[in-house]
């Protein structure tokens, strides 16, 4: 949690896979001093959280915990509007929650977000062994201070990635696109357009699957996939605080 004195409103992180909270410090940071409090769990089997490492099951219980820390932070700030942001796996989460829990939201925030047809999740399930194969670095950002932090950090997992969580995200993905539409719960979308992690045309496809009908998007020219830690990260900063203050001011 990251606490803010007189908050106006609150801001809900989900990270993405293999990765944790942490690694949102700066996110928060900007946040807060626009006037929010921002809290944002650990997902199961990630970061400093239970769990056999990067073993996600079923999205729907991750869709549960990010419910019980929505519900806490709309406790300790009663009346204030909520808006949820979701980065990458987190973004299907964040896609999954707003469906189930929609009224709780006053907006939704997703960058580089995992939707629609993810190839690289069918190209794995399809092997027989799945290999271990530490992400290219490269692929995050620009800056490559952002990938050395990245394979450094030890509370990132850096080994392959586990069938039952390919299998899990498998079906959440098939259950977001099944589901009713989002209809006019403001939605700003952000993505690189240089992203070879999650390529921009799969989750386009997903974005317009969701049926938002206010639906902002945003993309960066020559951006890779952790936007928010991009060489242009205040511009993209700048439009998501001026986003969260316009949708929950």
């Amino acid at each position: 949690m990251w606490p803010n004195a007189r908050p106006e409103r609150v801001v809900l992180l989900c990270h993405g896979y293999g990765e944790h909270i942490g690694r949102y410090e700066h996110v928060a940071a900007v946040l807060v001093a626009d006037g929010a409090t921002v809290y944002g769990p650990d997902h199961v089997g990630h970061g400093r959280s239970a769990g056999e490492r990067v073993v996600i099951a079923d999205y729907e219980a991750v869709v549960d915990d990010l419910h019980l820390v929505a519900a806490r932070a709309q406790a300790e700030n009663a009346g204030l509007p909520m808006v949820l942001i979701g980065h990458s796996m987190g973004g299907t989460i964040a896609t999954r929650y707003a469906q189930r829990h929609g009224s709780d939201l006053a907006g939704l925030v997703l960058s580089g977000p995992v939707l629609g047809q993810f190839a690289a999740i069918e190209q794995m399930l399809a092997l027989a062994e799945i290999p271990d194969v530490p992400i290219d670095i490269s692929t995050l950002s620009r800056d490559p201070a952002v990938g050395a932090a990245y394979a450094a950090d030890e509370l990132v997992w850096h080994g392959p990635f586990r069938r039952p969580t390919l299998l899990a995200w498998q079906r959440v993905l098939r259950d977001i696109a099944a589901a009713p539409p989002l209809g006019d719960l403001p939605v700003l979308w952000v993505h690189g357009a240089d992203d070879t992690l999650v390529p921009l045309v799969d989750s386009r496809g997903g974005i317009e699957g969701l049926g938002a009908t206010r639906l902002v998007e945003r993309i960066y020219p020559g951006a890779r996939h952790e936007v928010f830690n991009e060489t242009n990260a205040d511009e993209v900063l700048a439009e998501v605080t001026a986003f969260v203050k316009r949708v929950a001011g």
